[in-house]
C-alpha cells in the first residue's frame, strides 16, 4: 500500500477538512514565495483535492 493510499484511507469521511487544509497550505506557500509560483501552487492544490476527493460539491454530485 502506497503512502497516498494510506492518506486517502485516513481522510475518508473528512474530505472537506482535507480541502481546507490544502487551501491553507497553498495560501501559506503563496505568502512565503510572494506569489511567484502561484500558478504551480494552484495546480498542486487542484490535484491534491482531486486525489483526496475534496473537490466534490455536495450540492452538485458528479454524474454517473
Amino acid at each position: 500500500m502506497s503512502a497516498l493510499d494510506k492518506i486517502k484511507k485516513m481522510l475518508k469521511g473528512h474530505e472537506d477538512q482535507a480541502g481546507k487544509g490544502v487551501d491553507r497550505t497553498g495560501d501559506m506557500i503563496d505568502d512565503r514565495t510572494q506569489g511567484k509560483h502561484s500558478k504551480h501552487v494552484d495546480t498542486g492544490q487542484d490535484r491534491l483535492k482531486q486525489q483526496f476527493g475534496s473537490d466534490r460539491d455536495p450540492d452538485n454530485p458528479p454524474r454517473a
